[in-house]
């Protein structure tokens, strides 16, 4: 599933490309015609992110709420005029993997043909963008938007952080009785950590992750709060969730993602980089858990 990284990536490219023009929406495969026919002809006015959910508003008063869950995923075409978040190009795949095309499009005639079960379709004059396979795809009101987003937690990607929301995270996540690992996954409690964020943040943390979220000292949820900021800017900002510290990588000259970018995520049974103890998995709340035994050891443990 996309984190949260990766759904903001995907705002300011639908803004940057289609922000301020009137669309053209559709519903190819027919399960969203009744939301698409609402939003037809509508000026895109803003796209943001909040966790892993995805609010584009339209004029008129209604908002586009868009959740990729497992299998969601964007594709975009477009003229040479058609670059969004960043100069390399448009995102084919929005997700953990991104592809990009660096080339102009020649002759641009309008968008292809749909290719598969497209749920939703948006036409600008320079482009296009295709969604398939969202868990959710809906038009709400500004109103039912704005009830949405207060039932989600604070997002280490919103704007102010870390201070903005720092008092919040430490509250929800420091009243619950849950482990830490299910707490930094309820997007009630903290909104666009995934089972990536997850793992590697508890581990750079050195936080044990059956401890109970109300156990860990205020102090240490400050600095994870920190630490998830700057780990998912740098996640917006590369297109990669990249987690290793330049010391613990094994070959300097390799690129560090995939192969070293992560500490504990898919490693189970490798070396921890860090002292070298096998890296364990174990299955928590119908979700993969990784982390060091060593270095995330509570403190006195026997």
């Amino acid at each position: 599933m996309p984190e949260g990284h990766s759904v903001h990536r995907l705002a300011r490219q639908l803004e940057d490309v289609f922000a301020g023009q009137p669309l053209r929406v559709s519903s190819p495969q027919g399960r969203f015609a009744a939301g698409a026919a609402l939003l037809d002809g509508r000026e895109l006015l803003s796209a943001r992110a909040h966790g892993k959910q995805l609010f584009a508003r339209f004029d008129g008063g209604n908002v586009l709420r868009i959740h990729l869950g497992l299998y969601g995923a964007f594709s975009f075409g477009g003229d040479e005029t058609f670059r969004g978040a960043s100069s390399i190009g448009a995102p084919r795949r929005i997700g953990e993997r991104e592809a990009y095309d660096d080339g102009a499009s020649a002759g641009y005639d309008g968008p292809p043909a749909p290719v598969g079960q497209v749920r939703a379709r948006l036409v600008s004059v320079h482009g296009w963008a295709d969604l398939r396979g969202p868990s959710a795809c809906e038009v709400l009101t500004e109103a039912e938007a704005d009830a949405v987003r207060a039932r989600l937690g604070p997002d280490p990607l919103a704007p102010g952080a870390p201070a903005a929301g720092r008092d919040d995270f430490i509250r929800r996540i420091g009243s619950t009785s849950t482990t830490i690992a299910v707490a930094l996954m309820n997007q009630s409690l903290i909104a666009g950590v995934g089972n990536i964020y997850r793992a590697e943040s508890l581990f750079r943390a050195g936080l044990d992750p059956w401890t109970r979220g109300r156990d860990v000292p205020a102090a240490q949820l400050s600095a994870l709060w920190e630490d998830l900021c700057s780990l998912m800017a740098d996640g917006v900002r590369d297109g990669h969730i990249i987690t290793t510290r330049p010391a613990h990588r094994s070959d300097r000259q390799a690129p560090v993602w995939p192969e070293h970018a992560y500490y504990t995520y898919q490693r189970q049974g490798l070396a921890c980089l860090v002292c070298t103890t096998p890296i364990r998995l174990a299955d928590l709340a119908a979700r993969k858990l990784y982390w060091c035994p060593a270095c995330q050891a509570t403190p006195g443990a026997a």
